[in-house]
């Protein structure tokens, strides 16, 4: 969980790699700085660590060891079998999503062994023909390509999932990703090297996009799930047996998910609120939650008051930190907009706050008893 933010990457990861890869061959999707390398910010950088953290005990099958008795080793090397980041709207979880899609595509993002000295990750060791390389430190995890990759981007609707898929065709198409991956008018097809032939003939290796209205592909086995404001997944919408079944699918392939949101609802018992509450070991969350930051309590433990101004500023300060690219004058006109017609959707939309509809606020202490042993 993630508080005031003291973090420390002290446990092996592939995050160290793939963010660098990231940086080398992602493009900014908007903005005036629209087709430049991407910089990773800290949270950013702080997910990715913990998404591709590696088990000290991972098992390891090298490729050439693989048999259908002995196979490769895919989830079961990684710290968390799934991640779900809660976020206000406009702090960058779309782009975020659409550069770890792009990892998850054709980035080295399996386990393949520890390093040793002089070890290196080489782009063109994998079908890429930029140059780029990485030299590993003796003893960190080694990375490479999934050989099989099927991702689905998951959203309550076709507008909703524009929000990764827009900035994930940009990135592709604004820098050396569109060597190694193919937008087609409906998916996104992934390019394996030495398989220019029939596998890449038959679009196997792909990105698709999956909807409560679009359901043709759900139940095959995936290997990663992006499931975009699973706080909107709901019994009634038939959202919570979409992702479910993404959750099987993912695990009979070795594959896993990643559910990510703005603040939901309580009083909805969403697919995102049952996956915070289970808080199960081996599920990271990262929810900047102001109402449990100490810098962020009146002196009699009270949290702050949205309704004020001065106190919703910093509040905003907080949840929105470390994105540069948010111009919080811009959202603090938003919210302050949006108290008028809704202001328990402003509180959760733009102070990250779990707030039922109506107003009512969770139970004194229930927070804090749901974060206990998370």
């Amino acid at each position: 969980m993630a508080d005031e933010d003291s973090w420390l990457i002290d446990f092996p990861t592939l995050g160290h790699l793939v963010c660098a890869w990231i940086e080398r061959h992602c493009r900014q999707p908007d903005g005036p700085l629209r087709g430049r390398p991407v910089v990773l910010s800290d949270w950013q950088y702080w997910l990715a660590a913990n998404r591709w953290r590696i088990r000290e005990d991972a098992p390891y099958v090298p490729p050439e060891e693989v048999t259908v008795d002995n196979p490769m080793v895919l989830n079961q090397a990684f710290e968390y079998r799934m991640t779900l980041t809660v976020g206000p709207q406009k702090w960058g979880k779309g782009p975020c999503t659409a550069f770890f899609t792009a990892a998850e595509g054709c980035g080295p993002t399996i386990f393949d062994g520890w390093a040793q000295e002089g070890d290196v990750y080489r782009c063109a060791d994998n079908g890429c023909p930029c140059g780029w390389e990485w030299p590993y430190n003796p003893g960190e995890p080694k990375g490479r390509r999934h050989p099989s990759p099927l991702i689905q981007l998951t959203a309550n609707s076709e507008e909703q999932v524009r929000n990764i898929y827009r900035p994930l065709v940009a990135t592709i198409l604004l820098g050396p990703l569109k060597e190694l991956m193919r937008v087609r008018d409906t998916f996104i097809r992934i390019l394996q090297p030495g398989r220019e032939g029939e596998a890449d003939a038959l679009d196997l290796d792909r990105i698709d996009v999956v909807t409560a209205s679009a359901k043709s592909r759900l139940g095959n086995p995936i290997t990663d799930a992006e499931q975009d404001e699973a706080g909107l997944y709901t019994k009634s919408n038939g959202m919570i047996a979409v992702a479910t079944t993404q959750r099987r699918g993912a695990a009979g392939m070795g594959g896993r998910t990643h559910a990510w949101t703005n603040a939901w609802d309580p009083g909805e018992d969403s697919y995102a609120q049952q996956v915070f509450e289970n808080a199960e070991d081996d599920v990271f969350v990262f929810y900047r939650n102001p109402d449990l930051a100490k810098s962020l309590r009146h002196r009699d433990g009270r949290p702050l008051d949205f309704n004020l101004k001065s106190e919703r500023l910093k509040m905003l300060e907080y949840v929105y930190r470390g994105s540069p690219w948010v111009d919080l004058n811009s959202i603090e006109s938003e919210a302050k907009a949006l108290m008028k017609t809704d202001p328990t959707q402003a509180e959760r939309f733009f102070g990250n706050r779990l707030v039922q509809g109506g107003g009512a606020w969770l139970e004194d202490g229930l927070w804090e008893s749901c974060y206990a042993g998370a």
